[in-house]
């Protein structure tokens, strides 16, 4: 149970706070998984597509995904396809008129801003059929001056409504300077450095024993010493409901603020339905709101110091009297 609750927990914690701080860095932009491909096999790429969009993405382009937790499925067109044709234009006439409801061409096969050109005469051709191209897709290259030369032409044109979706290794550091330089572009996928959590590739949980046949039980070897006994973590907030601190205590230790720890099995029972998805999106997008600024920044976040109760730290050394360790 040990293993496979941790490996269950970390993952998924690990991979929406990735893509929460994808959120923060690209905030009002659709953002898609992308990260099938990269991940660390199917069932690793499946949870990190509930994780991401429980986060606040918009949703994934992994299928089974969509069929399992309702997440809305994105999807293009692949570069084999244009190379399948011997004329890139037929080929994003060939897609457009068999998706007439979702026309998003892939323009960086062979020369972007050349292949502008090609959707420019193509959407001139399919507005005489009622077919609108919604984007198109850069996948490489300087997506940042291309972002902006590709909105150039598209404009000039007469196609502002059409948008601009990119892709290629991105990551929250990437999306925050398109950000901050007002690059026009409307939509990311973000796959690899989401689904591999590349910089931080782990999270460091334990699961250890706190209380067994009615008494406090802990660890005290060192770097790994735990709290013991059943405990409650108190959340709370100022009066703009910004949250303040965070008190561990003991069960029975009634505080003021918010209880988080709540029951959720007994007796190999569930206590309560599952959350809906719809639901959890609407609680993290809360709880973000009511962070301080100073946490969610993307370098040198500051982080709370959790306060110890007396109450704690009195069973703490009661239980150590109890075991011989003082």
């Amino acid at each position: 149970m040990e293993t496979r609750l941790i490996n269950l927990i970390q993952f998924q914690t690990l991979i929406a706070s990735k893509a929460v701080r994808c959120v923060l860095a690209a905030p009002g932009k659709t953002l898609v998984d992308f990260g099938l491909r990269r991940a660390h096999g199917s069932e690793a790429g499946l949870l990190a597509a509930r994780a991401a969009y429980l986060a606040g993405f918009t949703g994934t382009s992994n299928v089974q995904a969509g069929s399992a937790f309702a997440i809305p499925i994105f999807g293009t067109m692949a570069h084999a396809y244009i190379m399948a044709h011997d004329d890139e234009l037929a080929a994003f006439r060939g897609f457009a008129l068999s998706q007439p409801d979702n026309v998003v061409l892939l323009i960086d096969t062979y020369d972007t801003l050349a292949a502008v050109d090609k959707v420019i005469s193509l959407a001139r051709e399919l507005a005489t059929k009622n077919i609108a191209i919604k984007a198109v897709r850069i996948d490489s290259g300087d997506l940042a001056s291309l972002a902006t030369e590709v909105r150039h032409k598209l404009d000039q044109a007469g196609f502002p409504q059409i948008g601009i979706f990119a892709s290629g290794d991105l990551d929250e550091y990437a999306l925050r300077r398109f950000q901050r330089e007002a690059i026009p572009i409307d939509g990311y996928g973000v796959g690899t450095k989401l689904t591999t959590s590349s910089d931080a590739p782990y999270l460091n949980c334990a699961y250890k024993l706190q209380e067994y046949a009615g008494l406090p039980r802990r660890k005290v070897s060192s770097g790994k010493q735990t709290w013991p006994g059943s405990k409650q973590v108190y959340r709370q907030r100022d009066s703009d409901g910004v949250l303040v601190e965070y008190i561990l205590t003991t069960k029975g230790d009634v505080r003021e603020g918010e209880p988080l720890l709540q029951p959720v099995m007994r007796q190999g029972k569930r206590l309560s339905p599952h959350e809906s998805l719809p639901s959890i999106r609407m609680r993290v997008v809360e709880e973000l709101a009511s962070l301080p600024s100073p946490i969610k920044a993307l370098e040198t976040p500051v982080s709370f110091e959790v306060e110890i109760s007396e109450a704690l730290q009195r069973l703490t050394a009661e239980t150590n009297r109890r075991l011989g360790l003082n």
